[in-house]
């Protein structure tokens, strides 16, 4: 082969590997970055809480991002159903699970087929809402002294309502034992049906998630006794702590997140973090989500990991002394 024969080939082959090189890098982007379209499962029926929570992101990140999200609700089996589907996704940034205290309290109660650190990723603490101890806007309680003086004259004799098996029975083993009182506790499916039997007269108190109860207190037909946040949420300025009523130190409330199947590219971790965050942080979602008594937090990446691992840790702690069973 001649010189400038060689030259040619040279360069012709320097123009491929150039070219095998820059085509790589954007496959290999591709893969990390995640979807522009992707769903959230949430484990719960259309209408709760975490359903409006979840279409008020997908709505707010496709504004701002230009992507479709879908909400696919997966109700069942104690949250299992939906989180099963979504620990089964593939990793990839295109299927996320829309996560609550369920979801850290579940293992603490019996064998679950996913580990809360170990199975997924944690994207983002989207928000928070309180935990209140509510009763009737007539009843005679008027502090949770009054309750608790109640309780001690009659033992057993007062009910309390609440999801069995949930933060918000949880919450009431915490009264329980750092108050040193018997109550009978009622189960219910969900909060709605124990506050209907509380309106009716049929109970004499229920641990409620704040959405569900916020417009009764404002409108007065409920009252509330004590929250387990760990300060007085500002909308219930009257409502003292589980520390302030002198019950114990515990504090927690309820949480609603986001994570993604184990092992998400860290890119895409990081994409949707930086979507959900954005999307908290949008004023015109700020109203909403005080419309519905959730207070934003944004706190994403391995600090909300930890949360859960310790609140886990936590509430396994709390069950095994108080023997609350599986329902």
């Amino acid at each position: 082969m001649r010189r400038g024969n060689l030259k040619v080939a040279a360069c012709l082959a320097a123009a491929a590997a150039v070219c095998v090189a820059l085509l790589s890098v954007p496959a290999h982007d591709a893969r990390a970055q995640a979807p522009k379209n992707f769903k959230i499962v949430v484990p719960y029926p259309p209408a709760s809480g975490p359903d409006i929570l979840s279409r008020l992101m997908a709505e707010q990140i496709g504004k701002m991002q230009g992507a479709t999200v879908v909400i696919e609700n997966r109700p069942g089996g104690g949250t299992m159903i939906g989180t099963e589907a979504a620990a089964r996704a593939a990793p990839d940034g295109g299927t996320v699970l829309l996560v609550a205290n369920s979801f850290v309290v579940n293992p603490a109660l019996k064998p679950q087929p996913y580990d809360v650190t170990g199975s997924f990723d944690p994207v983002c603490y989207l928000a928070s809402t309180p935990m209140v101890l509510v009763v009737q806007g007539s009843s005679p309680y008027n502090s949770l002294n009054d309750l608790i003086s109640a309780a001690r004259e009659k033992p057993g004799a007062l009910s309390l309502g609440a999801a069995p098996a949930s933060s918000l029975h949880v919450a009431f083993e915490v009264i329980k034992r750092g108050a040193n009182i018997n109550m009978t506790f009622v189960p219910f499916p969900g909060t709605a049906p124990a506050i209907n039997t509380l309106l009716g007269g049929h109970l004499t108190a229920v641990f409620a998630d704040y959405p569900t109860v916020v417009g009764h207190l404002k409108s007065g037909t409920l009252r509330g006794l004590v929250t387990a946040s760990a300060k007085r949420v500002p909308d219930l300025p009257d409502v003292p702590t589980f520390a302030e009523a002198s019950i114990t130190a515990y504090d927690a409330d309820i949480f609603y997140g986001i994570v993604a199947p184990a092992k998400t590219p860290p890119e895409a971790l990081k994409q949707l973090a930086g979507w959900f965050g954005a999307a908290l942080k949008a004023p015109e979602v700020q109203p909403r989500l005080a419309q519905q008594g959730l207070f934003p937090v944004g706190m994403c990446g391995a600090p909300f990991g930890e949360y859960m691992r310790k609140l886990s840790g936590e509430y396994a702690k709390i069950i095994r002394e108080s023997g609350i069973k599986a329902n």
